[in-house]
């Protein structure tokens, strides 16, 4: 406790509560007061210490841009380039810097499928590139599901069952076929209406 004192004392980190009971605790003790002295005595000396940073040589320019550069070229094309570097992360980070207002609209949505029969089941939409997304057995429920971020607009999806069996989403009344004979939910994410047949 005695050096925790001490500690914030000389870090300048006490309130005038604090404050008041270091004073009392060196006017009380003695042994105290001097570890008190003896520490502020080698803070003391830490901040009177010069900051010595080692010394490198100077390495001369060596290779081609010495023998075949002039000088003058030399000197401005440099602050040139640190320039243009400079402008093209300015550049980048502005176009790959999400859009936050698109990223607020992102909605989660959970997809919730009974299959008790399969032991594996998937989830294809327009939002995953068509790509599936393994979806998560829920105990022995014989539910399956898998919670993802949708961005906003009207998507097709459904369930591939066992990697060739094709099932819209049985919860979801609004549907359309797909070009190769399959049934797709319409799941429609930000917007109030309900998809138009």
């Amino acid at each position: 406790m005695d050096d925790q004192l001490i500690s914030l004392f000389i870090d300048d980190e006490m309130d005038l509560e604090e404050k008041m009971t270091f004073v009392e605790a060196v006017h009380r003790s003695h042994p105290f007061y001097d570890e008190a002295i003896s520490l502020l005595h080698q803070e003391k000396g830490l901040q009177q210490m010069p900051l010595a940073l080692p010394a490198f040589p100077a390495v001369k320019p060596s290779g081609w841009r010495t023998h075949f550069t002039p000088q003058l070229f030399r000197t401005w094309w440099q602050p040139l380039a640190g320039f243009a570097a400079a402008m093209l992360l300015v550049g980048l980070a502005v176009v790959l810097q999400p859009d936050p207002e698109i990223s607020a609209a992102y909605e989660k949505h959970r997809f919730v499928v009974y299959l008790p029969q399969t032991s594996q089941a998937q989830l294809v939409g327009s939002f995953t590139g068509w790509n599936p997304l393994p979806m998560e057995k829920i105990g022995t429920s014989g539910y399956w599901a898998l919670t993802l971020e949708v961005p906003p607009g009207e998507h097709r999806y459904s369930y591939l069952i066992e990697d060739d069996t094709q099932l819209a989403d049985p919860t979801v009344i609004w549907r359309e076929y797909d070009d190769f004979g399959g049934e797709n939910s319409v799941l429609v994410i930000g917007d109030d209406d309900a998809p138009v047949s």
